[in-house]
């Protein structure tokens, strides 16, 4: 049996892989390791149960699998602060807002309606560690925790979890949104009713698409991996730009006024030279994964700015903005993080400080975009192949470096395994698109020869 968290929590189809009584099973093993320590004694000590806050995407299932996490938590002896449908970054701000011994979210993230997940935010609102995500997965296999009478946990209703989280994103803004005619695609999913909310407190003029979630119908055709209707929706409108969220709002991707497509270097290009000019970059840094683009590379190294990578995930550029003190970060694919102001990704939050910036220029997105040079990527998965094999294969690291040799400068080649899937990701930069195409199915046709699965 494979590890049973992936990159981003415990994701499989609701009623598949992920049934109700694994689910409860996970959340016992949970309360397990996630309420042992200092803290926690002290709460002991105090008469105290250790309390979560739980939230969920508006997807069908995740009506029964929520209450799968609340009777884990609960017959563990963990009081249960249920905030209902909001987004991801919402449950981490309340989990560290509220002091709440950890969170758990039941969301699928962009992925289709019949799956789902769980991932669990720890104590301060940051998302786990892989050696904490495999002492829980151990702990699967230990007796629960099964408190009698009075001592097991409490389930109650969290009331006033949106307006918190609502009150926590308008605090951040330094000058409102009047004047700004914005078009939100909320993907159907947690952002429906919070980010046309967000954006009107503001002052902005705000259309909305996707913001009818029925339960079957999030990221079907809407959101940040569906932009096309976002970019109908803003040049129909006339509209300022255009801000697209996934399912559960972590991530923004943006549409300037003439529909073409901000991604997430692009968003954190801007922010990162806007913030430095301000002094509020801390340590003038970025930090990015390895899939984001050239462009991005070359300028914040043409503004002074120091770019880290990290791994693919938002949780290890949030590692790595805690180990260096770093004050921005996030992912091509949308998930920025401020480290001053939230613990994990937050689509709303993003959408607002880019509309800021829009607000205090006085220059449109598309001028604001021009900050960098987005380089042509092509990105092939190779599957059937044996992933573990890539770094020991040599003919597949020659290969690569006569790609380099020939890019240059001007380039880039990445070579990764897929962190949940059995598939070996091909990316190639270059300066026109037929090069990059050209080396990344050169590259993808030797990992195939050399590494297929007989």
């Amino acid at each position: 049996m494979g590890r049973l968290f992936g990159t981003d929590g415990v994701r499989g189809l609701a009623n598949g892989e992920l049934t109700a009584d694994m689910v409860v099973r996970l959340c016992q093993s949970a309360a397990l390791v996630l309420t042992k320590g200092r803290h926690a004694d002290e709460l002991e000590a105090k008469g105290l149960r250790p309390k979560a806050v739980i939230a969920r995407d508006p997807r069908v299932s995740g009506e029964f699998l929520s209450s799968a996490v609340s009777a884990g938590l609960a017959s563990s002896g963990i009081d249960v602060w249920d905030a209902g449908v909001v987004p991801t970054p919402a449950n981490a701000f309340l989990v560290k807002e509220g002091e709440f011994d950890f969170g758990v979210m039941v969301s699928a993230s962009h992925n289709p309606a019949p799956d789902n997940g769980i991932k669990f935010f720890s104590l301060g609102g940051t998302k786990l560690p892989d050696e904490v995500e495999d002492r829980i997965e151990a702990a699967m296999q230990e007796p629960p925790l099964a408190p009698l009478g009075g001592d097991v946990g409490r389930i109650v209703r969290f009331a006033d979890a949106e307006d918190r989280y609502v009150m926590h994103l308008l605090k951040t803004l330094d000058r409102d949104l009047t004047g700004l005619h914005v078009v939100l695609d909320c993907a159907h999913g947690a952002a429906s009713g919070i980010s046309p909310r967000v954006f009107r407190d503001a002052g902005a003029t705000v259309t909305v698409i996707g913001d009818a979630p029925d339960g079957l119908n999030i990221n079907d055709g809407f959101g940040s991996t569906y932009l096309e209707r976002l970019q109908e929706a803003v040049v129909a409108a006339g509209a300022d730009f255009g801000v697209a969220h996934d399912g559960d709002a972590d991530r923004a991707l943006a549409v300037d006024h003439t529909g073409a497509i901000i991604d997430g270097d692009v968003i954190m290009a801007i922010l990162a030279v806007s913030m430095k000019e301000a002094g509020t970059l801390a340590h003038d840094t970025l930090v990015a994964t390895v899939m984001s683009n050239l462009g991005l590379r070359l300028a914040m190294k043409e503004h002074g700015i120091t770019l880290l990578e990290t791994a693919v995930g938002d949780r290890y550029v949030l590692e790595q903005l805690a180990a260096t003190g770093s004050s921005l970060g996030g992912e091509q694919s949308g998930h920025i993080i401020f480290s001053e102001h939230s613990t994990t990704g937050d689509g709303i939050l993003t959408g607002l400080h880019l509309a800021r910036e829009v607000i205090r220029t006085g220059k449109p997105l598309a001028e604001l975009a021009k900050v960098m040079t987005v380089y042509p990527q092509v990105l092939i998965n190779v599957s059937g192949v044996d992933r573990r094999g890539l770094g020991a294969n040599e003919v597949v690291a020659q290969a690569v470096r006569d790609a380099e040799s020939e890019l240059g400068e001007h380039g880039r080649v990445l070579l990764r395994p897929s962190g949940t899937e059995p598939l070996i990701r091909v990316m190639v930069e270059a300066a026109d698109a037929d090069t990059a195409a050209r080396i990344a199915g050169d590259l993808a046709a030797v990992v195939t020869r050399e590494l297929a699965v007989s």
